[in-house]
């Protein structure tokens, strides 16, 4: 890790002004979060299977008021040096991620000068349905959505199959999720709207609600987890 984190520190020092080093002199320094980084990779990793490591990719630093003031000129460019730092522990110990990498820097007021916390999640990537554009219009004129990592799909009748296979209508790069996990069906009588979640014979299962379910019945809120992905359904009103 030593000759990691050297690296880290000779390419900021490349990368930024006199004045970043003058800003961070009696503050936290950015090796500490650097290694802070590398060490909540290394403790949330899980196993996938014998040769695959499940790491977030989803990174929220919170700082102090006074850090987070000074650090805040250079967030970018630290952020994009944390990220190569990251990324190539990532590489060197084989984990696997589920998405683009990203990480952040937010004020916590309760934080005193010099300390920090790292905050971490896993971000699966998803490709849209397909032929469908995920516009104002679109998410307005239907009254059954699903959000998926921050991202809001308008769905239709008869539903739509969620996958990590590019067979699949929605496709989740999952590594927990099947080819053909679960599909979500939409059935529509005159103005009642039913909405289902049925289990496609998936490797890990379908866990609606916090059971775990082969075919369950929908509701406005309900959450569903297909590996390490959490999917919300919402019913709303159309809008005229």
């Amino acid at each position: 890790m030593a000759g990691v984190l050297q690296r880290f520190e000779q390419r900021l020092e490349g990368a930024v002004s006199g004045a970043f080093a003058r800003a961070f002199r009696s503050a936290v320094q950015p090796v500490e979060i650097a290694a802070a980084l590398q060490r909540e990779v290394d403790n949330s990793a899980h196993i996938l299977s014998r040769e695959r490591m499940l790491v977030p990719n989803v990174f929220t630093v919170e700082l102090s008021p006074p850090d987070f003031e000074r650090l805040n000129p250079f967030s970018t460019t630290l952020a994009d040096e944390l990220s190569t730092l990251v990324n190539e522990h990532v590489v060197e110990q084989r984990y696997t991620m589920t998405g683009p990498l990203e990480i952040s820097f937010t004020n916590a007021p309760e934080l005193s000068t010099g300390r920090f916390r790292v905050r971490s999640r896993t971000n699966s990537s998803v490709t849209p349905v397909a032929g469908q554009r995920m516009t104002e219009t679109a998410i307005r004129g239907s009254n059954v959505l699903i959000e998926v990592n921050g991202m809001k799909h308008p769905l239709s009748p008869p539903g739509v199959v969620i996958g990590r296979g590019n067979e699949a209508d929605l496709k989740i790069d999952d590594p927990g999720i099947s080819r053909r996990h679960c599909q979500i069906k939409i059935h529509q009588s005159g103005t009642e709207t039913t909405v289902t979640v049925v289990d496609l014979d998936s490797t890990n299962g379908v866990v609606l609600n916090g059971h775990r379910v082969k075919t369950g019945v929908v509701v406005d809120g309900s959450e569903i987890r297909l590996g390490n992905t959490v999917i919300v359904i919402r019913m709303t009103e159309v809008e005229a």
